[in-house]
């Protein structure tokens, strides 16, 4: 389980705090969607969360272990981060998801390794690429092999910083899709992710976090996306609508009601 606890951070001390007595909590097997404009803090969190950064205060547990506190290799077994934007070395799919395994085996992989990362492959859907070169794959191939890397880490939480950025439709909902499968799985994974589309957002996420100025102004399940909470967020109006049982945000609000 994941506890954040009144967290601070700026980029120097004379600066503003971009994160100021910020809380969050995250249960196991449970996706967590981070919804907020630019610059409210999201990608700076998560550089926190991977050890980027340090906080000037407060403190982020993982199972009542400060993360701040673990030694490097600890903090790798436990949390594995996908960011914005992925960049592979010249290698095979395989040899790119194995390289997750570097904080378990060093320098020479073990039996236990290699049937790790045949079950990732395998899981992911990977098998038929494995020994392509990586970057010679689509967009959301190379995604779900960053995801593959990843989940070979075996890690207790799994952190994508807008892993939907560069993907059309269709990427999108299967990399959310696999995001989903991977908490409510077998494994036992907490998930963190940060998406701009507030639609997908709805319909993929279990607990859902709503930062404004360095903080988390809302959080809760899918009841707190409201109409009023969005607009506080963002600024903006806007209206929900359901069909076929999923909620759906249209810019400007609701013109009948004008």
């Amino acid at each position: 389980m994941l506890e954040i606890e009144n967290l601070k951070f700026g980029y120097s001390k004379k600066s503003p705090l971009v994160l100021n007595g910020l809380n969050l909590s995250l249960k196991e097997k449970e996706v967590g969607i981070l919804l907020g404009p630019n610059g409210s803090g999201k990608s700076t969190l998560f550089k926190l969360l991977v050890g980027v950064y340090h906080p000037f205060g407060g403190e982020m547990l993982f199972d009542s272990s400060n993360l701040d506190k673990m030694k490097h290799l600890e903090r790798a077994r436990t949390i594995a981060y996908v960011p914005q934007s992925i960049s592979f070395g010249d290698l095979s799919v395989y040899d790119t998801i194995l390289s997750g395994r570097l904080s378990r085996f060093g320098f020479f992989p073990k039996e236990e390794d290699k049937k790790a990362v045949d079950e990732v492959i395998e899981e992911t859907g990977l098998t038929a690429f494995k020994d392509r070169n990586v970057n010679s794959l689509s967009g959301g191939e190379k995604q779900k092999v960053a995801i593959a890397r990843a989940l070979s880490q075996e890690p207790k939480l799994l952190v994508f910083d807008e892993p939907t950025g560069n993907l059309d439709i269709a990427n999108e909902h299967l990399i959310l899709q696999e995001a989903r499968k991977i908490a409510h799985g077998d494994r036992g994974i907490s998930v963190l992710v940060s998406i701009h589309n507030l639609d997908l957002a709805m319909n993929f996420g279990d607990r859902f976090f709503l930062m404004k100025n360095g903080a988390i102004k809302y959080s809760g399940d899918e009841g707190i996306i409201s109409e009023k909470t969005i607009s506080d967020i963002y600024g903006i109006d806007v209206s929900i609508e359901t069909v076929n049982k999923k909620r759906f945000i249209t810019i400007g609000g609701n013109e009948d009601e004008k």
